[in-house]
This record gives structure tokens, C-alpha cells and sequence, in this order.
């Protein structure tokens, strides 16, 4: 978008109000960062946008650049910024523990990780109490694979296409994204069909748990999922065909799938999913890295939404609101199979992680995180599904709980082809350039990933819906001839 085109567009659209000033920028000049960024930082690392954002500071819904040019993150640090950029009293809690104690590992006693991990344990339904601290969502699937694996006997474990729970070598296995996959060896993990409403091959308009149902025609009657069953159906058979001898470690399921562009299941299937899991011997593991601490709104965790209770829960991301951190929390019975080696973890659970995780948990029952991100997220939704009447043959489909929200982008709402790349980044490109920043996901990429920090308020939630009209109506006229 030019700067005279842009500056027109701003100025129909009021951002909202701030009472807070960032400091003035010191540091390196944008062009010294992308030098070292080339020179030293691995290649692998990619960036947002033709001309990446240079972020200084942060303040709850709200970041800056080194002009103190001010955005609406509703990206959220890639889902992990739960309550807000700088939190005060995430910030007091951690300035407080670092001038006492920064390190010791669990070799021996310290408060801050006995009062954070009661805490914790207590937002956990039944038997799950047994926590178990790392630090990233990797680094916790990973332990949970070793662990669903030490307690069944068994190796092989099931995962859903589309889904994302990490890169490291193991959690690789469990990812189906080829776009996510090195060319190493890997074994003994299974992906079963993926159960998508929308772009599955069974499933419509009764389909899905959420406030914006996807237009696609659908045979399920009230009350009843036929696709789930269907789903279901499909992963028996890779239970059957694929497993040795009908056995089973476990099964990973995301709430509702984040990377893979905020895929959300047909009702029952999950439930359902974990019944036959567990007929085969299996234990079932629920990825709450995204969907936890209050974000899909109606729950704590987005399993609930499900109506299942699982065996294993991993969790990262918004658990430290930015620090990195994460946490496996099972039963004491599959617990008790890593005392058969030694395990240990170096920097889990340290003081200050302690000291801000607990912080964290804190200020989402405090700043009522939980019903901001249902209140909010539902207005966000349906002001979203306006959009999708407005520009029927783009916007496919509008999805999602609370504030784990996706939008998705086609080039024909009939046969759901992909908006074309090009396409995508114009509007994702004048979005940026007008002060909203949106995440991307989905296989293809052409779903706009909506998961800012859950205190975001409905006149952000206006403002970013204008923003993203203004920036598909430009697109359309950048390509009417």
C-alpha cells in the first residue's frame, strides 16, 4: 500500500486510546539488526514481513517499534503472551525472586516451586497432580512420549495429521506438516486422518464447537456428529492395520489445533478418541500449549471443552506469560515409571520461573482472563463472521473459542482453494502496515492465526476488524483491473 493510500485509510480509523508511553529507542539502527541477524543468527530463524518489525518494548495488548510506532499484537508472541506484554505484576513477581534467588535446580528445597507447584495442581481435574517442570512445549511432549511409553510397555503412538507438538527429534514424529519435517529417520508414531470440519472429508454447518459454524452443508442431525463417528472410525483402523498387535502407547491431541490454523474437531470426537485409545491400551495425552490457562474462554483448559480428562496434560507458552517455561502434569501411577532411571531437568522449575508461573496464574483469575477471552472472543468471532458475509468469495471460514481464533482465506468459497500467497501477504502486509499484527498458519498458510494476550477489549477487537476490511478491500483494488 503506498504512503499517501495508507495514511488516507488511518485516518478513517481511530486506534485506540493509550495512557502509556514507551521509552525512546537506544539501541543498534534497524539496518545494523538486520546485518547481525544475517551474519550470526542461524538461517533457519524466518521473519514476518517484507520489512520485519524491530520491537523494543511491550505493553499489554500493545507493542512498539524503534519509532515508537504502536501495534495491536493479536499474535501474542505465537500464542505465549497470556496476560499481557509486561504485566506489572508479573514483572514485581520476578524482580522480587531475582534479587533473592535465581537458581539452584531441585537437588535442593526452595519455596518459590512447593507454593507455585500447589497452585498449579489445583487448576487440574481428578488425578492429575503430578507435575513435572521444563522448558518449552517440545521438551514437554518429548517427555511425555518416554513417559506414555515407560508406563504401556509399548512404542508406537498416535497423532492426528495437521497437528503441530514440536520440533525436537521425537516431537517431529508426532508434527504432520511436511513443511515441518527434516529428511532423518523417525519411527514409531502413526498419523490418523485428520477430523477438520471444514476441509475433512466429513463434517459442515452442526459440526463444531463454536460460535461461528462453517458454511459447509452438513447431514448431522441436532445433537448428533455423524462425522465424528466417521473420524473416529478412521483412527480404529490405523489402530488395526498400523499398531503391532493392537497395542498402543498413546494418543496426542491438540484442543484445538494452533499451528495447523486453528482447526477445531466435530463435537464428540475427542471423547470418542480416547475411549478406543484406552480399549487398545493406550493413555491419552492432551497438548494444551496453546488452548490452556483460560484461553478458549468457556474453560480452563481446552480439553474440557471436550468433556474428557486425560492422562497427560503438557503445557508451555502462556503457562510464563514470554519467560520459557513449561510443565507435564500426569497421575501419580504413570509419574512413578521415572524412577526407573535417573531423570532430571536443570533449569525446570528454577526460582524465578516458579515465582512468575505462579504470578501468571494470579493475574488470570485476578484480571478475569478467562471471561475476557469468552466475552471478547465471541464478539471477535461473530464480528469476523460479518466479514465472511461481507467477502463471500474470500473468506472461507471463521473459527474458533474464546481468543484462539482462526480466519481462512480462499480464492473460491466452493471448492476452499487456498488463497494464493501473494494474495494473503498483500492483505496480511497492509494489516501491519496499519498497526495490527496477525499470525499466519494452516498447510497451505492462508489462515489469519488470531491469539493475542487475553486482555485485548472489544474496542481493540473494532478497531482490528476495520483494519483487516480496509486492507482486503485495498487488496481488491490493488487486483481489479
Amino acid at each position: 500500500m503506498s504512503s499517501f493510500v495508507l495514511r488516507r485509510a488511518m485516518s478513517t480509523i481511530k486506534m485506540p486510546s493509550l495512557d502509556f508511553k514507551p521509552l525512546v529507542y537506544q539501541g543498534p539502527t534497524y539496518e545494523d539488526v538486520l546485518n547481525v541477524r544475517k551474519r550470526n543468527l542461524t538461517p533457519s530463524l524466518v521473519t514476518f514481513y517484507k520489512q520485519p518489525v524491530l520491537i523494543h518494548q511491550g505493553y499489554m495488548q500493545w507493542l512498539f517499534d524503534q519509532n515508537n510506532k504502536r501495534y495491536l499484537d493479536l499474535f501474542g508472541g505465537i500464542v505465549t503472551v497470556s496476560v499481557g506484554h509486561c504485566h506489572p505484576r508479573v514483572n514485581e513477581a520476578a524482580k522480587r525472586q531475582m534479587d533473592k534467588l535465581w537458581h539452584t535446580t531441585s537437588i535442593y528445597l526452595y519455596p518459590s516451586v512447593h507454593e507455585y507447584v500447589s497452585k498449579l495442581a489445583e487448576k487440574m481435574p481428578g488425578d492429575l497432580k503430578v507435575v513435572y517442570f521444563v522448558n518449552s512445549g517440545s521438551e514437554a511432549n518429548d517427555l511425555a512420549m518416554l513417559m506414555a511409553r515407560l508406563y504401556t510397555g509399548a512404542n508406537d503412538i498416535i497423532s492426528l495429521r495437521n497437528a503441530y507438538h514440536g520440533m525436537s527429534p521425537w516431537t517431529m514424529q508426532l508434527t504432520a506438516h511436511s513443511t515441518w519435517k527434516y529428511n532423518v529417520a523417525t519411527g514409531g508414531v502413526h498419523q490418523a486422518k485428520n477430523p477438520d470440519p471444514y476441509r475433512g472429508e466429513w463434517g459442515g454447518k452442526r459440526c463444531r464447537d463454536s460460535p461461528v459454524q462453517t458454511t459447509r452443508s452438513c447431514e448431522c442431525a441436532e445433537g448428533q456428529c455423524l462425522a465424528s463417528e466417521k473420524y473416529v472410525e478412521e483412527l480404529e483402523e490405523v489402530l488395526r492395520y498400523s499398531v503391532p498387535k493392537g497395542k498402543v502407547a498413546g494418543f496426542f491431541a491438540e484442543s484445538i489445533q494452533g499451528v495447523g490454523g486453528t482447526v477445531q474437531f466435530p463435537k464428540g470426537y475427542l471423547k470418542k478418541a480416547f475411549e478406543l485409545i484406552r480399549n487398545y491400551g493406550g493413555i491419552c495425552i492432551s497438548d494444551e500449549v496453546q488452548t490452556g490457562f483460560g484461553r478458549t474462554g468457556e474453560h480452563y483448559w481446552g480439553f474440557q471443552m471436550h468433556g474428557v480428562t486425560p492422562d497427560i496434560v503438557t503445557m508451555a507458552k502462556g503457562i510464563g506469560n514470554g519467560y520459557p517455561m513449561a510443565a507435564v502434569i500426569t497421575t501419580p501411577k504413570i509419574a512413578a515409571v521415572l524412577s526407573q532411571a535417573i531423570h532430571f531437568n536443570t533449569f525446570g522449575g528454577n526460582p524465578v520461573a516458579s515465582a512468575i508461573g505462579s504470578a501468571v496464574l494470579d493475574a488470570i483469575d485476578e484480571d478475569n482472563c478467562q471471561a475476557n477471552s469468552h466475552n471478547v472472543g465471541t464478539y471477535f468471532l461473530k464480528k469476523l463472521e460479518g466479514l465472511r458475509n461481507e467477502f463471500p468469495n474470500l473468506i472461507g471460514d471463521v473459527r474458533g473459542k474464546g481468543l484462539m481464533i482462526g480466519m481462512e482465506l480462499v480464492s473460491d468459497r466452493n471448492s476452499r482453494t487456498p488463497l494464493g500467497a501473494q494474495e494473503f501477504v498483500n492483505i496480511w502486509e497492509t494489516c501491519k502496515d496499519m498497526g495490527v499484527l496477525l499470525g499466519k498458519g494452516g498447510f497451505f498458510g492462508n489462515v489469519f492465526r488470531i491469539k493475542p494476550p487475553m486482555c485485548i477489549t472489544k474496542e481493540d477487537v473494532d478497531f482490528a476488524t476495520d483494519v483487516i476490511r480496509t486492507a482486503i478491500k485495498q487488496n481488491k483494488d490493488r487486483n481489479t483491473p
